[in-house]
């Protein structure tokens, strides 16, 4: 059975958002490339998103075929992510109205607080659901980060519900299954894209000449500034290796409840450790612009306490930059160790400057290693990564939806 139309819902974040700030990450370059990829695909896909301003028209038009839909939910302002709760009843009901008469035969939720909208809009509209968590409460909490018992028990219940779930590496299959007791029958490894016409590793030394980085040995850290991604590892990395023509850039603004704090840390450990003129902190970028500091740098590093994929990984591979990444979660899917990169066990500084270190003493394996990463990331592609889920829509939509036992 063909699918003609889909509802994607994105309650916290906007594909609109610019990732790198606020609460924009990987999650919305994931939902904004995904619907592209859709519509190009013949699946029309709006994206229905909690409305935070009283500038936005109702439904925007990206295009053809790729919809924003903003829904009334609380305050028309931006919100921190865990006042969001209050307002997903009044998300349901006014996204149940337009769900009523837009003719979407499948929903998917992205993220947990989603998954609680589109559980219940499942069971009104008798609609078929796809979830995709992008983050997991069960696994952040092992990671030493602290999750309410209430995403628990919500993850649980969508995850007992729901018609499809779709995990971006098999390390998430086996968490999901091991976790939350998903059916390995309604998991599905369906890995995320890249976008190549974008990320690829042409005009690198163009882009080094055009960013000021010639005469420079640098290190790439892309990402929002939050302690679950581990900047401030890097930046002991950084002072690690003790060689004054190493610049790290950091390329991102602070994000939730911590960011700010965060941002004060990282600041105050680069003047404690004297890197001032080695730690470069830039505001986050447009994310096809961020494709240039991917190019122009050495050596990606991506040192987060846990990734359930880890874009910036493989956009950095893409553009042919060898990555040195944490070995957690999808991070091991992403990087072959000693082949695209390296990946380091543990948080000591010292086993991350290793790696650094050999990658920017020797040009010809960065070289060898990024090409080698490049190649790779062409297996990724967000038209593939479409045409597979055009396919599993229409498996659910051909059969009964699955009801919560």
């Amino acid at each position: 059975m063909s699918v003609r139309r889909v509802a994607a819902i994105s309650v916290h974040t906007s594909p609109l958002h610019q990732p790198g700030h606020g609460d924009g990450g990987g999650m919305n370059v994931y939902v904004a490339s995904l619907a592209s990829a859709l519509a190009h695909a013949g699946v029309d896909c709006d994206v229905f998103v909690r409305r935070d301003s009283p500038d936005l028209p109702s439904v925007l038009t990206v295009e053809p075929g790729f919809r924003v839909v903003h829904i009334d939910a609380g305050p028309a302002e931006p919100l921190p992510k865990d006042e969001l709760v209050g307002h997903l009843d009044e998300f349901v009901a006014n996204a149940g109205v337009v769900l009523e008469r837009g003719g979407h035969e499948v929903l998917h939720a992205h993220y947990w607080m989603s998954g609680a909208v589109a559980h219940r809009l499942k069971h009104e509209l008798d609609r078929p659901l796809v979830t995709t968590f992008h983050t997991l409460g069960a696994v952040k909490g092992a990671a030493g980060y602290h999750e309410s018992a209430s995403r628990l028990s919500v993850e649980r219940d969508v995850v007992r519900c729901s018609d499809l779930i779709l995990a971006s590496t098999p390390d998430e299959s086996d968490q999901l299954r091991e976790l939350y007791g998903a059916e390995p029958d309604r998991v599905e490894v369906v890995p995320p894209g890249v976008d190549h016409r974008l990320f690829h590793d042409q005009d690198r030394t163009r882009d080094r000449e055009s960013l000021g980085l010639n005469h420079r040995k640098v290190v790439l850290f892309a990402g929002r500034i939050q302690p679950l991604k581990g900047a401030g590892l890097a930046i002991e990395a950084i002072g690690e290796l003790d060689d004054p023509t190493v610049l790290l850039l950091i390329v991102g603004g602070p994000s939730g409840a911590d960011g700010e704090r965060e941002l004060e840390r990282l600041r105050a450990l680069v003047a404690e450790r004297g890197l001032e003129e080695q730690v470069r902190f830039m505001s986050a970028v447009p994310h096809a612009q961020l494709a240039r500091y991917y190019r122009a740098a050495d050596v990606c590093i991506v040192p987060s306490h846990t990734e359930s994929f880890g874009l910036v990984a493989l956009e950095a591979a893409a553009c042919g930059a060898p990555v040195v990444a944490a070995a957690v979660d999808g991070l091991r899917s992403l990087v072959d160790d000693g082949e695209t990169g390296f990946l380091v066990e543990g948080r000591d500084p010292a086993e991350y400057a290793a790696p650094l270190r050999k990658l920017l003493g020797d040009a010809d394996l960065a070289a060898h290693m990024g090409a080698t990463a490049a190649a790779r990331a062409r297996r990724y592609s967000w038209s593939i990564t479409a045409a597979r889920l055009r396919r599993l829509y229409g498996d659910l939509a051909a059969r009964e939806p699955v009801r919560c036992r």
